[in-house]
């Protein structure tokens, strides 16, 4: 996999596939990306769960915060890493250790760590890094492009109208 450049549909592809997500590294200030993205993936319908030990036993926007992946009380079809790419080996490792095994491993923008994206993949599990799903979703469903952003993604197809507030789909190819 080049990890350099994804192909839209295969963003989307996760995206579309992906119900569950656990966010290690979030965080309870609203300041931080950690903070809106979990809000924002949340709103689009995925069920989120924050993973920080520094907040583990509290809410954030509602939802229990655990210590460690282990202590989620579902399986976990993504991990999206909000830590710095020192930390990501240890944390590719704890996700391996899940049964059943999460589908992704998503490394937020600027965190990337060959090593433990070929342990992933070797595991069967995709890796993306340096995205954010935030941005990537807003993209590729054309909310982006509110805010005169160029999304890259051009088609004259409507969005897909799903259930929940402002919840447009994500395009197929």
């Amino acid at each position: 996999m080049n990890h350099d450049s994804y192909d839209n549909a295969y963003i989307a592809g996760i995206l579309n596939s992906v119900r569950t997500i656990a966010i290690v590294g979030a965080s309870a200030n609203e300041v931080r990306p950690s903070f809106f993205v979990l809000k924002y993936l949340l709103a689009k319908g995925f069920e989120a769960f924050p993973v920080n030990p520094g907040h583990a036993g509290r809410e954030i926007l509602g939802r229990m915060t655990y210590a460690r992946l282990a202590d989620v009380p579902a399986a976990v079809d993504m991990v999206d890493i909000f830590r710095a790419s020192a930390a990501v080996p240890a944390i590719v490792d704890e996700a391996l250790a899940l049964d059943p095994l999460p589908k992704v491993i998503w490394m937020q923008l600027t965190v990337r760590n060959d090593e433990a994206a070929a342990k992933a993949e070797a595991a069967g599990v995709k890796v993306v890094m340096n995205r954010c799903p935030k941005i990537e979703y807003g993209r590729l469903s054309g909310e982006i492009g509110w805010n005169g952003v160029s999304s890259g993604v051009i088609s004259a197809k409507r969005p897909v109208m799903r259930a929940g507030f402002q919840s447009f789909g994500i395009r197929q190819k």
